[in-house]
């Protein structure tokens, strides 16, 4: 199983340096709203690739009244052994730039770092979900296929970086039909990669719902997107020409809208109860929670078995909107999953019913307090020097 061994922060957030080693399979972090808790998550979310769970800009990351640069380190014990994963700052203090070492050294591309350690996240954010536009669950769902593609971000950043190449050149009114053919002939080749890994997914998740439903709503997952409707039915190279003759023909259209009109930018997720048939975007916000985390919980389930470990599961406030029946059913979930846990909650009678099971810290005063009402609360330590 992936386990976080130790965690150290220097200088991040509202920590100005600490170092826990968690000892239970499940950790709880409780206490006040801006004690920390998001904070402990976040930074274990920004060891693996990407922008951690709060998609926060590096000049956000570093202690207010701190010497302007910070560090998160961890050791994990992966399936090729112990491996150290640090993540910061640059030592000269430059704020707009982070880097990743990997047992000391830089590594050769983050997707060494997602060969080792993968992580998957629920936020408060998450439950606004489908009341808001499709840029943010499309951004839900890459991630949720990047956890198992690692080379999807890599499609997505080449096709956006055509598409605003693509978009600047018909603002300028520049006819250099070469040019604009070659971005056409990029978007496509990207956007129906992308579109590919992403139809793969939802078909795996899918699978994977319907065959652990039990205690959370099955939800279906849906794609609104004319590019993985195509490629359901006809071959890659077709749609990748369906495509560039799309976007050849609406060049027009795109210049007066300023935007283009296909391309893998333009998909959109779509969240179904199986049980009731109810839309999320309809549904109450109790029912949307449940069905998130059970997205969620089977996309761990995938994980571990396309990658032979659990991903870490990083849960804040997942009891918020819940109902006492949805809150059990979860914390029976959690302990029988193999995978290492951290949740977030305001009151720590919440989570008593996790006592024999999990560790419990009150958070507050850039530390953690452990609460002897739970299981092992010798696992806080003291400070320890900057690493990374």
């Amino acid at each position: 199983m992936l386990r976080l061994i130790r965690l150290t922060l220097t200088d991040f957030r509202n920590y100005a340096a600490l170092t826990w080693r968690p000892a239970a399979r499940i950790s709880v972090l409780y206490g006040p709203n801006g004690s920390g808790k998001t904070n402990l998550l976040e930074a274990l979310s920004l060891l693996v690739p990407g922008r951690g769970l709060r998609g926060a800009r590096n000049a956000d990351l570093p202690r207010q009244g701190g010497p302007g640069t910070w560090a998160v380190a961890g050791r994990f014990q992966t399936a090729a052994g112990e491996t150290d994963i640090g993540t910061g700052s640059l030592p000269d203090g430059a704020s707009d730039r982070r880097v990743f070492r990997l047992d000391g050294a830089a590594p050769r591309s983050q997707a060494d770092i997602a060969r080792l350690v993968a992580a998957v996240w629920l936020t408060p954010q998450m439950d606004r979900l489908f009341q808001e536009g499709l840029s943010g669950r499309r951004r839900f769902l890459d991630r949720l296929v990047w956890a198992l593609e690692p080379g999807h971000a890599r499609e997505m950043a080449a096709h956006d970086t055509a598409v605003h190449s693509r978009n600047r050149l018909l603002a300028e009114g520049r006819q250099d039909l070469s040019w604009l053919a070659g971005l056409e002939d990029s978007i496509a080749r990207h956007a129906v990669a992308a579109s590919a890994a992403r139809l793969s997914l939802v078909t795996r998740l899918n699978a994977e719902i319907e065959a652990g439903a039990g205690a959370f709503p099955p939800a279906r997952i849906g794609l609104a997107c004319p590019i993985a409707e195509r490629l359901e039915t006809e071959p890659a190279l077709a749609v990748e020409d369906w495509l560039r003759a799309g976007l050849a023909a609406n060049r027009a259209r795109d210049t007066a809208a300023g935007t283009s009109a296909l391309g893998a930018h333009r998909t959109d997720m779509r969240l179904t109860d199986v049980e009731t048939g109810t839309p999320a975007a309809l549904a109450s916000t109790g029912q949307q929670k449940a069905l998130l985390i059970g997205v969620i919980l089977a996309h761990a389930g995938l994980i571990a078995a396309s990658r032979g470990f659990a991903p870490l599961l990083l849960l804040d406030e997942p009891a918020v909107h819940l109902d006492a029946d949805r809150r059990r059913a979860l914390w029976k979930v959690l302990a029988a999953l193999p995978a290492q846990t951290v949740v977030t909650g305001t009151d720590s009678d919440t989570f008593l019913s996790l006592a024999e099971h999990a560790e419990a810290f009150a958070t507050g005063g850039g530390g953690l307090h452990p609460d002897g009402r739970f299981l092992r609360p010798e696992s806080a330590a003291a400070p320890v020097p900057r690493v990374l």
